[in-house]
């Protein structure tokens, strides 16, 4: 059995071990070679009394016995030819001994003399005696050797020997009895050294290896008492290494536990020679190693424990040298190797239970049997089929742990892509998730063997196959196919999964020419081309080559028990290269481009040419992350006991995955699957059930979420700004039908159905199924938080439970928000899933778009401001009352998108109901001043949104922030191939979006989420492939202007504080009307005004000298006519307008050309009857004029000196001598002026004056100098609340003026009170300060900018309903806050256009509406103008030389 040979005399080395000369310390053999072992340190102090503590530095002396060499075949090789001679043997023999002593010499210097006992070359059948001889001699000439002290110094004795039979190429159970049988032919030597030999560590050295790689004679034949190996047929790769293991093993396991390992002081250790499997087509041309590379070899070996020799050698190459350890220094023997040798696996198989359930509803056919494989149901299915290697025949899938030599078994029934052992409930494979569908199904494999037994049936696959064997597996499956009379080959669909590639990676370095990622794709084209060309009915599953690299983690993992042996010879192309070398990065290049090319082979349409056959890539393997142990290492549990093959979880994990990705949608396909959760088995879309194609992938609307990182914080943020993703609990929205979902799941031609709200689909709150069939913000973020709440489904209105916090009301315009802000705040409030206090929420916003459509209805109650106001209001109570909240705010989508979709397609949309549908969007007509205000208005509401949010009004707190989300604001609409609109993104009513819309809408929210502030997306294109983001290690928080590092951009210097024009109705009346009641601005000829220095416009803009503040009264708000109304908003500028050709309005600054503005500085009440007289006497007077026909509109505002000095005279004028003085000037108008229009401005409230706000304008007071009321109340608290008295009573009185019966009597005149000014908040600037850019230098009166406000206010009155009027100014910079006269109502309004009942005229006005005021919390809100200088004089007494005002008065 084992080749000795016969004993010819001992061979000694010609090294003199008794000279230390520097020759001896840097041996001529390894002199080339580095040696990085620290020598000084391995040595012991005392020599060893145990051989389990015996050092390199303890070995005295070398010895070998056995035949190190091989000899040539006398069939193959000429004898004659070979120079073989008799010290042949003996020369390599000593070579060997003499490297492992030179290697020993580096740790102790004095090391002998090498020695081996070589015997005859050949002996056809060595046996017991002939081992005993050798032993004999070697020990006889070591007790010869002078130097050598026999009975105390350790010994290194190397037995070479070799198996001439390929017993170590037998199975498992006869290695072991070949094992046993050469260890008995060993024991004459053995015994003998056993026996005779102190202090002796001895190498068992096994040479078979040498047989495998020589071109000479495979050894003589088995000794007679050998029983043959009994050759399973098995050739691959996998059977070389898997019985080269188990070969060793037995040995390792014979000698741990035999009597040569008893003793303290010898020792006997296997020490195998396996070599790296060369590429078959090299095997006969390998060389033997050189003898300093074999005993190199055999060094590092020995520098391992036992039980995990397991690194095999390099033919070709030197591996460097391994050092003895710190922690373990000795030469390693059983015992301190704490080996323990793995008992024998019993004979029963593995009890395999890894199934799961499946609860799909529908598990029925299709009605009838399809004919087109994108209508394929799973229950369509009759027969499976699968091609591929061993991972598909299942090696080692049913082994049990440890069991190695079992993996040559293939398991095919529980294969994760053909098996069908049992069923779903206990083997979780393809087939048996099929059969749950249909029941009937053939063609799987059942139980163990080749793909040439029985029970593989149509699983074809083959162990050790690659790209290039698939045709021929193909050809045979068809054969099978077409031959099984079961089968009826036409009319089954047949489901046939291909999956290759492994081994083709493992030996891409042997070959690249042979394994190039060309080769491969075409290989598999080779195979696909014979099932396309002759299967009729078939889906084909083409899986992706695994990513491989991930073995490398397992196999350098030394926590895990796994035969590297086996490992490095099954894979070397994938675990031989360093970490960051050439070579591994070649190999990540070459697997990608093998998982590309496979995309690149089907995608382009080859296999899709038949409507009964096509072939899909499933990439459930192109990521693979190593699973791992809650301990974090990698879990062997799935993986077969050689660590390289699936064990039967992961068969199940990977049958579910196939399943899966079947079923969803291509390009959203599961990349990543994670084999730690609970396997997850998905149901078919009971909307779209069938197996997911190329062509039918546009029915679904799933997405695939890549990250892989879904953590939450580790704590609770308390941080809007550290806020990840999984921290989310709570989900809510808000808006309009858009968001209420209607018509999303509506049929292309059920138009009525557009009024279901589809709420579950909805893009930013529906919750419907999961993430892998409806993409909506919740599903994505319920792959984060599966927790997560709040989250509409089904259909239904928006106080149906099932919408939940989806608060959307279809129709609903800005106005209506605010309600449904109270709506959710008291939902969230009161429902118990929700932690209102502590769970962070996500509320998402869209309104604007109904605002828009009913725009040309009511320009005024639809205008930008209004639509500003409404939204600032509804954020405001979020922000005051929700905590921990993160609010998205969406743009609206365009006007102009709508209409290109809608007039674009009259065949399809319902074009006559447009006016019904969006009637101000629909309705213009290109190029139309309708359409031109329209844009302009969309751009304004815009622009709001965008002002609001960027004024830092929501960030004033650490749990809130809004964020615009402006993903929205241009819209790219899809295209088909002819280049007409694709209409499948739109619902029936083709306005609103469909599913296919909303899927789109919610990838682009979600992508805009995790962008920073000044780079997100402003773009969505609807035809792209907007992958879904992930949050990453550096960036893991959703973003906000603080996170992002973003500073709103300041706003620009505005040039003027002009206007624009959005007006459509500006036309006059047919005829000159001749009723107040019916006046439209355009009837207006002539303007005029009365009152104090706020009229005449004192200070409105610098002074260039210092003198005293002039008059610009072409800048007054209420008379002036400077400029136009682009760069100067006055009321006589809006009326310009209307008519170009108005008279009356001041210009500059001289009296010359004041026009008919009549105001006087310092005046009050007891002064207008005066003002009233000059103003008619002007106007009689005037050569433009026609005092009969022409319209007039004359604008009095007084009584703030009236308030500042009542206190001065106990017998001043009370609150009704104010009145009796301006009605006195109104009855001179009413006696003398025809056809005239009185605008009676409430004055405004000073009360308040009294709190200070510093600034530029400190004391002495601007407004207290000249206001001697105001400067006593601030020493006395009576005097201030008399002061609040009186100016209410003002106030009152003068709101009266409007239902006063002897103004009511003439149908060509009227007296209309405007109130805007009755409470106005003090304008603040950013940093929370009084604005005062709305005052002149004075800190006293109105600038430019606010005599622009004031005017706005003042207009904006006039179009307002008495009884419905503005009693507050909104001082907040927009050019697009002038209200429009409206078809509806075009006129200016009185009290009897008003339409206000005759008892509700009667009764006057209600009382007035202090609650603003009375409400100020903080002393924020106070009137304009006086009321507001107290608060911002104090800062300039530092800035400047305080300006003296003691002659200036309003």
């Amino acid at each position: 059995m084992l080749d000795n040979n016969a004993v010819q005399g001992p061979t000694q080395a010609h090294t003199s071990p008794g000279e230390n000369t520097e020759e001896q310390r840097s041996p001529e053999t390894l002199k080339n070679f580095p040696f990085p072992c620290n020598s000084e340190k391995s040595g012991s102090s005392v020599p060893p009394k145990s051989v389990h503590s015996v050092r390199p530095s303890d070995i005295k002396f070398v010895a070998a016995m056995g035949n190190v060499e091989t000899p040539p075949d006398s069939r193959t090789v000429n004898l004659e030819k070979q120079k073989w001679t008799d010290r042949r043997p003996q020369q390599t023999c000593i070579e060997v001994v003499t490297v492992l002593s030179d290697l020993i010499r580096y740790f102790n210097p004095s090391v002998l003399r090498p020695l081996c006992v070589p015997g005859k070359r050949v002996v056809p059948h060595p046996g017991v005696e002939d081992w005993r001889a050798q032993a004999e001699e070697l020990v006889r000439s070591m007790k010869e050797d002078q130097q050598l002290d026999f009975q105390n110094d350790w010994k290194l004795i190397n037995v070479f020997f070799r198996n001439s039979s390929r017993d170590h190429l037998c199975p498992s159970t006869q290695q072991q009895r070949h094992a046993a049988g050469g260890l008995d032919v060993l024991a004459g030597a053995l015994d003998y050294l056993h026996q005779e030999v102190p202090k002796a560590f001895v190498n068992l050295v096994d040479l078979s290896e040498t047989l495998m790689v020589s071109p000479w004679d495979q050894g003589t034949q088995l000794s007679p008492t050998a029983e043959p190996c009994r050759d399973s047929g098995e050739t691959s790769k996998l059977s070389k290494v898997v019985t080269q293991w188990s070969y060793q093993e037995s040995w390792d396991r014979l000698l741990a536990s035999s009597k040569y390992n008893e003793q303290e002081s010898f020792a006997v250790v296997f020490q195998p020679a396996f070599y790296e499997t060369p590429p078959s087509s090299l095997l006969a041309l390998r060389p033997l190693q050189d003898p300093s590379t074999l005993a190199l070899n055999l060094w590092n070996t020995m520098m391992k424990p036992a039980g995990q020799k397991d690194e095999p050698f390099g033919a070709r190459e030197r591996r460097p040298v391994t050092c003895p350890s710190q922690e373990n220094p000795y030469l390693f023997t059983y015992k301190n190797s704490n080996y323990l040798p793995r008992l024998p696996k019993s004979q029963e198989r593995l009890e395999v239970r890894d199934g799961t359930e499946i609860l799909c509803p529908d598990k029925d056919p299709s009605d009838t049997i399809p004919t087109s494989v994108h209508r394929l149901k799973p229950a369509d299915i009759k027969v499976i089929g699968a091609l591929g290697d061993s991972l598909t025949a299942g090696n080692g899938a049913g082994s049990k742990p440890g069991d190695i030599v079992d993996v040559l078994t293939q398991y095919r029934g529980l294969s994760w892509s053909a098996g069908g052992d049992h069923n779903l409930s206990s083997v979780t494979t393809l087939p048996n998730i099929l059969r749950e569908f249909n029941p009937s199904l053939r063609g799987f494999s059942v139980g163990t063997g080749k793909e040439n037994s029985p029970g593989a049936f149509l699983n074809q696959a083959v162990a050790g196959d690659r790209a290039e064997d698939l045709p021929v597996q193909a050809r045979r499956l068809v054969d099978l196919m077409k031959n099984d009379t079961k089968i009826n080959f036409q009319e089954d669909w047949k489901i046939i999964t291909l999956f290759i590639g492994g081994n083709d990676l493992c030996d891409f370095c042997s070959d690249p020419v042979r394994y190039s990622p060309q080769n491969f794709t075409d290989n598999i084209g080779k195979a696909l081309d014979i099932l396309h060309a002759e299967v009729p009915r078939a889906f084909v599953n083409l899986v992706k080559v695994l990513e491989i690299i991930s073995l490398r983690e397992l196999y350098q993992e030394k926590e895990v028990s796994c035969p590297r042996l086996i490992l490095r010879n099954l894979c070397p192309c994938v675990l031989k290269p360093d970490d960051n070398s050439t070579e591994l990065d070649s190999l990540i290049e070459v697997n990608k481009q093998y998982q590309e090319g496979t995309h690149q082979l089907v995608e382009n349409g080859r296999y899709d040419t038949r409507e009964d056959f096509t072939v899909v890539v499933q990439p459930l393997f192109e990521k693979v992350d190593m699973p791992k142990t809650s301990e974090g290492l990698p879990d062997h549990s799935f993986f077969a006991p050689d660590c390289f093959h699936f064990s039967s979880k992961a068969h199940a994990y990977a049958a579910s995955a196939l399943w899966n990705n079947m079923l969803e949608p291509v390009g959203q396909k599961t990349t990543q699957h994670s084999f730690e959760y609970k396997i997850n088995i998905t149901c078919p879309n009971q909307f779209w059930p069938f197996l997911s194609t190329y062509k039918n992938r546009i029915q679904s609307h799933g997405s695939q979420l890549p990250c892989r990182d879904r953590a939450p914080s580790a704590s609770t943020p308390t941080s809007v700004h550290t806020l990840r993703a999984a921290d989310i609990q709570v989900v809510a929205a808000l808006g309009d039908s858009l968001t209420a979902g209607n018509g999303i799941g509506s049929k292309p031609d059920d138009l009525s159905d557009v009024t279901t709200q589809y709420r579950g689909l909805s893009y930013s709150s529906g919750g419907d199924d999961s993430l892998e069939t409806v993409t909506t913000l919740p599903n994505i973020l319920r792959k984060f938080n599966r927790n997560l709440t709040g989250y509409a489904v089904g259909t239904g209105e928006a106080n149906d439970t099932n919408a939940f916090l989806n608060q959307a009301v279809p129709g609903a315009k800005a106005e209506k928000l605010m309600s449904q802000v109270q709506t959710l705040v008291q939902r969230m409030k009161d429902d118990h899933r929700v932690n209102f206090h502590e769970d962070w929420k996500i509320i998402t916003v869209l309104i604007g778009g109904s605002d828009l459509c009913d725009y040309c209805t009511d320009s005024n109650l639809y205008s930008a401001a209004n639509f500003f106001d409404h939204l600032r209001n509804a954020l405001d109570i979020l922000h005051r009352e929700v905590p921990r909240a993160l609010v998205n705010l969406v743009d609206f989508l365009s006007p102009s998108v709508l209409r290109q979709v809608f007039l674009g397609n009259p065949d399809r949309c319902p074009v006559q109901q447009a006016s019904v549908l969006c009637n101000c969007v629909l309705t213009p007509r290109e190029s139309s001043q309708e359409l031109a205000r329209l844009e302009a208005i969309t751009q304004a509401y815009q622009s709001s949104m965008r002002e609001l949010v960027g004024s830092g009004r929501y960030d004033t707190r650490e749990d809130f922030s809004v964020v615009l989300q402006p993903f929205f604001h241009e819209v790219r609409l899809p295209l088909l191939a002819d280049g007409r609109l694709d209409m499948s993104f739109f619902a029936p009513d083709c306005l609103h979006p469909s599913q296919k819309f909303h899927s789109q809408l919610s990838r682009a929210l979600w992508v805009n989420m995790l962008e920073p502030l000044g780079r997100k997306t402003e773009t969505l294109d609807l035809a792209a492939n907007i992958a879904l983001s992930c949050p990453t290690q550096n960036e893991p928080f959703l973003r906000t202007p603080r996170n992002s590092n973003y500073t709103y951009p300041t706003k620009p210097d505005i040039e003027n504080w002009g206007s624009d024009f959005l007006c459509t109705e500006w036309n006059p009346s047919n005829g000159v009307p001749t009723s107040v009641h019916e006046l439209r601005p355009g009837d207006i000829k002539v303007v005029a005004a009365m009152g104090d220095s706020l009229t005449t416009a004192l200070g409105a803009q610098p002074s260039n000298s210092s003198n005293l503040p002039t008059s610009w009264r072409g800048l007054s708000w209420s008379i002036g006519g400077d400029g136009i109304l682009d760069t100067h908003t006055t009321l006589p500028n809006i009326l310009k307008k209307f008519n170009p050709h108005i008279l009356g309005f001041s210009t500059g600054t001289l009296q010359e050309t004041a026009g008919l503005n009549v105001a006087v500085e310092g005046a009050r009440a007891r002064d207008m009857p005066t003002q009233a007289r000059d103003l008619v006497e002007r106007m009689k007077n005037h050569p433009e004029i026609n005092l009969e026909s022409d319209w007039k509109l004359i604008t009095l505002f007084i009584g703030s000196n009236d308030i500042c000095h009542y206190c001065e005279n106990p017998e001043a004028p009370s609150a009704g001598e104010y009145i009796q003085h301006i009605q006195e000037a109104l009855d001179i108008f009413y006696e003398e002026l025809p056809r005239a229009f009185i605008n009676v401005v409430e004055v405004m409230e000073l009360a308040g004056l009294h709190q200070g706000q510093g600034g530029k304008c400190d004391p002495p007071l601007a407004a207290q100098s000249n206001c001697t009321c105001l400067r006593r109340s601030q020493e006395n608290p009576l005097e201030l609340q008399e002061l609040k008295q009186v100016n209410w009573n003002f106030q009152s009185g003068i709101s009266r003026l409007s239902y006063e019966p002897q103004y009511l009597q003439r149908e060509d005149f009227a007296v209309v009170v405007q109130p805007f000014f009755q409470n106005t908040l003090v304008p603040l600037n950013s940093r929370g300060s009084v604005d005062l850019t709305f005052f002149s230098e004075d800190c006293f009166h109105f600038s430019e900018r606010g005599h622009a406000e004031m005017a706005i206010a003042l207009w904006n009155n006039m179009l307002e309903p008495v009884g419905q009027k503005t009693t507050s100014n909104n001082f907040t910079h927009s050019r697009t806050k002038l209200k429009c006269p409206s078809p509806e109502s075009p006129y200016l309004h009185t009290l009897r256009n008003s339409q206000l009942l005759q008892d509700q005229a009667e009764a006057g006005p209600n009382v007035l509406n202090w609650a603003v005021p009375a409400a100020a919390g903080g002393g924020l809100v106070l009137g304009v103008g006086t009321m507001m200088v107290w608060r911002v004089v104090r800062g300039r007494r530092q800035e400047s030389l305080p300006i003296s005002l003691n002659t200036v008065s309003f």
